[in-house]
């Protein structure tokens, strides 16, 4: 689907008032707005205002009236997506300054070694089988299954083992005129952050 064939609209979720806090610029075609005064995304999507919403919170009304998730097993979508493509979308960035990063380039390799240590052992507590990492009662066979569909580095951090989705990610932002030109994945990272190091 063509980038321009949607109308974006920006707001708060719950609160109205809510500003974006970096300026837009989109390509020509690409129609973003702010919500109107007083209004709230998960009121205009319950309202019928809006016809769908990506957020990272559920927004109020999930599940009454037409505020339903796009596919019926969304989970089910995920999985034959990932078979089919390698691909489980990248959630998080961490981004540096280019004033910060070059007065202190050690501060990239230092930052990605936290980031990895705390995703490593966040993911040996869900490896843990004596107590729960969450409240989740099956919570230990979910991180199992998950295992089995995607691997045992389901949340891979860097470079190494996300090229073929930072690519698609590059591609795709490429065709939507979202960036002027492609690039290799490599040159989205500071080089620091390639270099082996021990944790």
């Amino acid at each position: 689907m063509p980038v321009t064939s949607v109308r974006y609209r920006t707001g708060g979720l719950h609160e109205p008032g809510r500003v974006a806090k970096l300026a837009h610029d989109p390509p020509p075609g690409v129609e973003i707005e702010p919500i109107p005064a007083g209004a709230t995304l998960a009121g205009m999507l319950a309202d019928g205002q809006i016809d769908a919403l990506y957020t990272p919170r559920v927004p109020n009304g999930f599940g009454q009236g037409r505020v339903r998730r796009l596919f019926a097993d969304p989970r089910r979508e995920e999985e034959r997506y990932f078979a089919e493509t390698g691909i489980f979308p990248v959630m998080h960035v961490v981004v540096l300054r280019r004033e910060v990063y070059e007065q202190r380039p050690w501060l990239a390799q230092s930052l990605y070694k936290a980031f990895e240590q705390a995703r490593r052992e966040a993911a040996a507590r869900l490896a843990e089988t004596a107590a729960g990492a969450s409240l989740l009662p099956w919570a230990y066979a979910e991180a199992e299954r998950t295992r089995d569909v995607m691997g045992t580095d389901f949340w891979t951090y860097g470079l190494a083992g996300n090229e073929d989705t930072l690519r698609t990610f590059v591609r795709y932002s490429f065709e939507q005129g979202l960036i002027s030109r492609e690039r290799e994945p490599a040159g989205l990272f500071a080089p620091e952050t390639r270099e082996s190091y021990v944790i």
